[in-house]
């Protein structure tokens, strides 16, 4: 039985129309009636022999007349192999995406990415701050790909006389978010946040509007006093503070130091043409824990191996761990070892104490001047001291931190000839 012709509506059908139902307009166009009274118009088109619907919009918002239009609009195209509903699919995808390639969103990433190359989670916890304290009010909420010289600037510049040290870190940061953005073919372009050829012709140098602060470091000349202080204190900070003095290591590698680590390095020693076997106590502490990533071995001192004697003699946690914290398999925090500092002197700080040791090296011995780099383990790709990194080089760096403990404990100390055989060496 065929049917008769669509009644078309006006506007005194759509008022009227009640009840849950779909009612045609002809060419596809329908009155979507809901039960609590609302209406909005659709679109019924048929594609590879499947019905499809696809909504135009509510009736407030859309008259007849102009949903007439767009069912016209649709229907041409539809011949033509036009799927309206995918590509309204592909087109909220796209927001979708948009969304998660603002600034915060890509930063995230970044951090989620690079997570296992940094040291700790304080570092991670440093790169959300700043980015979430400066950078996400002015940046955040803008795709990556909008992001220019003038948003950069607008993040920056309020804080870079006043916080330079947090400005320089925050550009760099900024810098490699984008940097990664670009790399996921989310940006292209330059990086506004770059420094050299970029950002140093709009901004002064750091180094230009505030000077280096360095760490608060207490005068070597002092240090026999302090040493003689810190021993009485029988703690575990007090011994952990001792060795990281003693070796001149970092706060954290000391903390982190393990019972593991602890052996015996044989150097064979040529003294006037007769080689000889050396046995050197030594703390090989992994590149995973070095700031730079290299292995660092720190010849032992007598009082070094004395405090491991002492502590050897207490119970040893399962963790391993030589200067154990109050958290099974935590390491003592870093306000634990600068209490033990303040304690004696206040006003100084744990890292200042390997400046001391440089200074000392440097006024008061004639130990070379790479020789003293490398025990405080600073990278130089330097041939004559990576010379030094060698066999026989680790019995002169022994002699270096003895003599540095010897000091430490207030005992005079002569080691000119000592010099004269490294030199010639």
């Amino acid at each position: 039985m065929a049917r008769g012709p669509v009644k078309r509506l006006n506007a005194l059908a759509i008022a009227a129309a009640t009840g849950e139902r779909n009612i045609h307009d002809g060419d596809g166009l329908y009155l979507r009636v809901r039960k609590d009274g609302s209406k909005s118009w659709a679109f019924r088109y048929m594609l590879a022999g499947k019905p499809h619907w696809l909504s135009l919009g509510p009736l407030r918002d859309v008259t007849l007349a102009e949903a007439r239009e767009k069912a016209r609009l649709l229907r041409n195209r539809i011949r033509d192999g036009y799927d309206p509903l995918a590509d309204r699919r592909m087109r909220k995808a796209e927001i979708v995406n948009q969304t998660a390639r603002t600034f915060d969103a890509v930063a995230d990433q970044y951090i989620a990415a690079h997570a296992g190359e940094w040291k700790n989670a304080k570092h991670a916890g440093q790169w959300t701050s700043t980015i979430r304290a400066y950078a996400s009010p002015v940046i955040g909420k803008m795709p990556v790909d909008a992001i220019g010289l003038d948003e950069v600037l607008r993040v920056l510049k309020p804080i870079w006389e006043t916080k330079s040290e947090t400005a320089s870190r925050l550009r760099g940061r900024i810098e490699s978010v984008l940097d990664y953005a670009a790399v996921h073919k989310w940006r292209q372009g330059e990086n506004p946040a770059r420094w050299t050829g970029f950002l140093d012709q709009v901004l002064p140098a750091k180094g230009k509007i505030a000077p280096a602060v360095h760490h608060a470091a207490l005068p070597y000349a002092d240090l026999p006093a302090f040493m003689a202080a810190l021993r009485m204190k029988a703690t575990i900070s007090g011994r952990c503070l001792e060795w990281l003095i003693l070796t001149a290591a970092r706060s954290g590698e000391a903390r982190g130091a393990r019972w593991s680590e602890i052996g015996i390095a044989k150097v064979s020693i040529d003294r006037g043409g007769i080689k000889t076997d050396v046995s050197i106590n030594v703390w090989i502490i992994p590149a995973s824990r070095m700031k730079a990533k290299r292995e660092h071995v720190v010849p032992l001192s007598p009082r070094c191996m004395e405090i491991l004697a002492e502590l050897a003699a207490q119970p040893h946690r399962p963790d391993g761990l030589i200067f154990p914290g109050q958290i099974a398999g935590k390491p003592m925090s870093d306000v634990s070892i600068s209490k033990a500092l303040h304690s004696i002197q206040p006003g100084h700080t744990v890292h200042g104490m390997r400046a001391a040791f440089r200074t000392w090296a440097q006024e008061k011995t004639e130990y070379p001047g790479e020789l003293v780099e490398i025990a405080l383990a600073h990278v130089n790709k330097d041939r004559t001291e990576a010379a030094y990194k060698r066999g026989p080089a680790l019995e002169k760096r022994r002699h270096l931190m003895e003599t540095w403990a010897q000091f430490c404990a207030g005992v005079p100390v002569n080691q000119s000839a000592e010099v004269v055989e490294m030199r010639r060496a």
